[in-house]
């Protein structure tokens, strides 16, 4: 069965409200306030996204950040990439990756990069198939007493 599926550029905050409830199926305890709050603060460092919506209703989003490091360059950097579990393998993820490449060479990037947890095994096999090969690790050193990411990991 063939999808029609509409991707869309977001870049205001109103915009990007409107994936609030596929944010919240990988992030329940986000609300409208704090996704608000982060966003007036992200938009300003060069913070986009991209959304499929399928008959006006968001089923997947992925947050980029466009920005330039020494080590490679200027780069494209996947963030977020969520699609609504009930749209999950129907080439929704795919669709924003194809998106967000020709976006990183009309931008004159030299890479795309993202970070990803390292049990999250359908997701690396998206990136895999998307071209992408891991190069490094990500390390992080807590400033304050959480103890969960927003997933619910045990972090420390």
């Amino acid at each position: 069965m063939k999808h029609a599926f509409e991707i869309r550029h977001l870049t205001t905050v109103d915009e990007m409200l409107t994936t609030l409830s596929v944010l919240q199926a990988e992030y329940p305890s986000l609300t409208s306030e704090s996704y608000r709050a982060m966003l007036v603060e992200m938009i300003p460092a060069n913070y986009g996204q991209v959304a499929v919506f399928e008959n006006e209703m968001c089923i997947g989003v992925n947050g980029y950040w466009i920005n330039t490091k020494i080590w490679c360059g200027r780069y494209l950097e996947l963030d977020n990439i969520v699609v609504h579990p009930s749209h999950r393998s129907k080439g929704v993820g795919k669709i924003m990756m194809d998106y967000l490449t020709e976006l990183a060479h009309e931008k004159a990037c030299q890479m795309l990069a993202l970070d990803s947890y390292t049990t999250n095994f359908k997701a690396h096999k998206l990136f895999y198939n998307n071209g992408f090969i891991p190069r490094g690790f990500h390390f992080i050193k807590f400033l304050t007493d959480i103890d969960t990411d927003a997933n619910g990991y045990k972090v420390k």
